[in-house]
């Protein structure tokens, strides 16, 4: 259980009255539940918010332009801590924390003394099945506390990705449906972008745009010969600040943004500053913080959702809010653990289930095929202060733009980096030893460049979650069991990710370092997806286009769960596009007395 914090709106916090029936609860406060919640209380309606963390004084952890050497441990977590590595994912299966000593086990996240609190136990929190790297953060604003902050949209190239390549289903919704709510999200939360004019990664409503680096610049040029782009990363950070926003500042450019470990004066994105506390403002907003939902209630006549049960995480009772309409955002896969869990006589396969594709049709984005060079023309050059980027460049898709590739379906892209860092890249090639080596290290601290790649895992029916029947949880709710696989497709991907990156570092000019195809584990990109898709075919499909549940008209799934692929960017913009439009059909909808 996490601490509190006091702050604006201290009398709403925990203002959870059982008598009540409010208009809507949504249980989760991250990407998906802060735009619900948001939106709903503009719209005029009285909403609850169920959060199963606390409300944690996020500032105090981040601690962004603190030095390393200010730091007892150089910004390490705590020696009684256990962070989980890549080979332990490999090797072991979970549950990861029951064969290790540490009081406290964290995901690969942890490790750092600037995030480690914002993670679970997993000893609190297990899981059971195939090797997984399950990221999760349960406190107020959820994983925006520590996301990449790549603010990407999907475009028909995806949306309709089906009817391009022959594989799995179209998703029920073309880019003209969401771009106006891609529009929306944009002018309300800030977006740093170039525009590029390209059909298959649509521009935004762009703030300020960071500037390239010196390498990134010689390698956008080369790139755009062989007719591929390089764009600076489009951060889901105000640059420009927002007028209509008093709890957050514009980038100053000044803090350890290389941490990846949230923003301390909220230039990047977060929920609590960027939704909830405008949301607050309205006065129709409760959130009800250390809440774990177990079960969706039905009302036993008509069997829609009645409300939501919760075990207070503190003193373990049990409580029930009630409201006219549910709305499920605490994240893909605890959004369908939450619909798994809710069983009844009028829903015996779990709420929402009638199809049986809740839990199933999984799919995310794999990691791990990378590339680090060294652009020896930039040795011993002034340097640059490169620390205060929100991010560096990216590549977008370039595979299977007009016609299907022979060697896989769908398309991955490349984050990037380079510039003079804290902790300068060349310390990891370098030569020599004492001042031999610390010369080498000054002398290329400006000139590597590394790419990442991320793609495309394609969606499958026996890819999945589903309720273990024996291991439960602290507070004695029954785990997911996953059964989560990569195929064929994702690793021929990745290979032809090496062979590219090579490719295009070598076109360039650039000693290449190292390279690799090896995949990390399942999960690793934090991008879970799909478990609750979308679709026009109830007896295929867990949703409507409006992420409206099929068989309970009051209930409503806002995350990731509804994607029907993962498509090849990045999904945190596409989660609160569209939320936002669903939203607002939900506001309508009531308005209606259609729920």
């Amino acid at each position: 259980m996490m601490g509190s914090m006091q702050g604006p709106f201290d009398a709403a916090f925990d203002a959870f009255d059982p008598k009540e029936i409010y208009d809507a609860i949504v249980v989760g406060s991250g990407a998906a539940g802060g735009t619900a919640a948001y939106v709903l209380t503009a719209a005029g309606l009285r909403v609850l918010v169920l959060e199963a963390g606390g409300r944690m004084n996020v500032d105090e952890e981040l601690r962004s332009t603190e030095w390393p050497y200010e730091h007892p441990r150089r910004g390490a977590a705590p020696y009684e801590e256990h962070s989980l590595g890549r080979n332990e994912y490999d090797l072991k299966r979970p549950p990861y924390a029951a064969s290790l000593a540490e009081p406290r086990v964290t995901s690969y996240v942890g490790g750092s003394d600037y995030r480690t609190r914002l993670l679970v136990n997993e000893r609190e929190h297990p899981y059971t099945g195939t090797p997984f790297a399950w990221v999760r953060a349960r406190l107020l604003g959820g994983k925006t506390n520590i996301w990449g902050r790549l603010a990407l949209r999907l475009s028909d190239l995806d949306f309709k990705a089906a009817r391009h390549d022959g594989y799995g289903e179209d998703w029920p919704l073309s880019y003209d449906d969401v771009a106006p709510y891609y529009d929306r999200v944009d002018r309300f939360l800030g977006v740093a972008g170039h525009a590029e004019g390209l059909p298959y990664m649509p521009d935004g409503q762009f703030q300020t745009t960071p500037r390239l680096t010196k390498a990134e610049l010689h390698l956008r040029a080369t790139l755009a010969r062989m007719g591929r782009v390089v764009t600076p990363y489009r951060a889901g950070v105000t640059t420009d600040g927002l007028a209509h926003n008093k709890y957050r500042s514009r980038c100053l450019r000044r803090g350890a943004c290389h941490r990846k470990g949230g923003c301390d004066i909220h230039a990047a994105f977060d929920a609590t500053t960027g939704y909830l506390y405008p949301a607050l403002e309205t006065g129709r907003l409760s959130i009800r913080c250390n809440a774990i939902a177990h079960e969706i209630t039905v009302d036993p006549h008509s069997g829609k959702a009645r409300g939501v049960s919760f075990v207070d995480a503190g003193n373990r009772k049990t409580y029930e809010a009630r409201a006219r309409v549910v709305v499920l955002a605490a994240s893909t896969l605890e959004s369908t653990r939450l619909l798994l869990l809710s069983r009844s006589r009028q829903h015996p396969n779990g709420m929402g289930n009638s199809s049986g594709h809740v839990g199933h049709n999984f799919c995310e984005h794999f990691m791990g095929p990378k590339i680090s060079g060294m652009m020896r023309s930039l040795a011993k050059k002034e340097r640059t202060r490169d620390d205060g980027r929100p991010g560096g460049f990216y590549v977008p898709r370039f595979r299977s733009l007009d016609r299907k590739h022979e060697g896989f379906v769908r398309g991955y892209g490349f984050e990037g980096d380079s510039g003079t860092s804290m902790l300068p890249r060349s310390m990891f090639w370098a030569k020599g030893f004492g001042k031999s080596f610390k010369k080498e290290v000054r002398d290329f601290a400006g000139a590597v460049v590394t790419m990442g790649g991320f793609g495309e895992v394609l969606p499958r029916f026996d890819n999945g979650v589903s309720l273990d029947p024996a291991i439960k949880d602290k507070w004695g709710i029954p785990v997911l069991k996953f059964n989560v696989k990569f195929g064929d497709n994702e690793r021929a991907m990745a290979k032809d990710m090496e062979a590219e990156a090579r490719a295009m570092f070598e076109a360039a000019g650039i000693d290449v370092l190292e390279s690799s195809n090896r995949l990390l584990p399942a999960g690793w990109s934090i991008h879970e997806l799909g478990t609750a898709r979308m679709g026009t075919d109830p007896r295929t499909s867990v949703l409507n286009p409006f992420s409206q549940s099929h068989d309970v008209k009051n209930l409503f799934v806002m995350d990731g769960a509804g994607f029907v692929s993962a498509g090849s960017q990045n999904p945190t913009w596409t989660i609160m596009a569209l939320a936002w439009r669903a939203s607002d059909h939900l506001a309508e909808e009531l308005r209606k007395g259609n729920l």
